[in-house]
């Protein structure tokens, strides 16, 4: 009888764990178009989709957006997890209108992008150099890079690997995976206190392990945290005091983890909301960070 309830008891976590994974490295996808009034406010600028090979054979998609009026310099804005490029298009008139080429590639397993699991960086670092590379081939003179949540986690994860940027800022990122896990968890379900402290540091450690056992994603590699420690590359942290996705202690979090970062709180900003909340002190501090370097 104990034995029996064991296995069974058995199974059902494994289920739960198969059922997690599945949830946290698939998103539903969104099919990017270019929006028609942008078209027409940016009509005499080069719209163009180009697509390249990942290190791992993935195809990924994007828009480069060249306006007329050209500074020689690009910028890469990289969108947040269950979004498209789409979703970025609304940052690029910031640069647009200031004489930066903007690159809007979709993340692998987003978008029109392939790949099968969003993997929070521990591939994707590896795509944003790949992009970086095909700028530097186009006649980009300096690179600069602006992420929103998980693209900001991404950015910061591939500054580490060199540096190919000038300066990048992220918004509202994740410092440590496992953390903001176990908060999305908690968010997820309204179960009595003591199950909702227990239940996430049990499902999102064992899912992380599950995950490099099944699928061979070691997701315990993803640390923004660790890889800002390891870049000189300057990164401007943007975070809403009132971001209910992804609280602000991630970006102080990073802040002090960072030699070279520069950390804006934004009141009543929810998560990626500083834009809309500080939009003409946004529209300073960022363009202000890119002329700096």
């Amino acid at each position: 009888m104990i034995a029996g309830v064991t296995v069974m008891a058995l199974v059902c976590f494994i289920a739960a764990l198969e059922i997690f994974c599945q949830f946290t490295l698939h998103v539903r996808r969104t099919s990017p178009a270019i929006p028609t009034d942008l078209q027409l406010r940016y009509h005499d600028a080069s719209w163009q989709v180009h697509s390249i090979r990942a290190f791992d054979g993935v195809p990924l998609d994007s828009w480069f957006l060249r306006p007329a009026d050209r500074n020689g310099n690009c910028v890469m804005v990289l969108h947040g997890i269950g979004d498209s490029r789409q979703g970025s298009v609304g940052y690029a008139t910031l640069f647009l209108d200031e004489g930066y080429s903007v690159l809007l590639p979709d993340s692998r397993a987003h978008g029109s992008s392939g790949g099968e699991f969003v993997t929070y960086g521990l591939l994707e670092k590896s795509d944003v150099l790949s992009w970086a590379h095909w700028l530097r081939q186009h006649d980009c003179k300096k690179l600069y890079a602006l992420g929103e949540s998980l693209g900001g986690s991404v950015l910061i994860q591939a500054a580490s690997l060199g540096a190919d940027f000038r300066a990048i800022v992220a918004e509202s990122p994740f410092a440590d995976l496992p953390a903001i896990a176990e908060f999305r968890v908690r968010q997820m379900f309204n179960l009595p206190s003591l199950i909702q402290t227990v239940m996430p540091s049990l499902l999102v450690p064992n899912s992380i392990n599950y995950a490099r056992f099944r699928y061979g994603i070691d997701l315990r590699q993803v640390r923004p945290i660790g890889s800002i420690s390891r870049t000189t590359t300057p990164i401007l942290l943007i975070h809403g005091l009132q971001d209910s996705r992804t609280p602000y202690w991630h970006s102080q979090a990073l802040a002090r983890a960072g030699t070279s970062s520069v950390l804006w709180l934004v009141p009543n900003a929810e998560h990626v909301g500083a834009y809309s909340a500080a939009p003409a002190e946004y529209r300073r501090r960022v363009l202000g960070w890119f002329a700096e370097h």
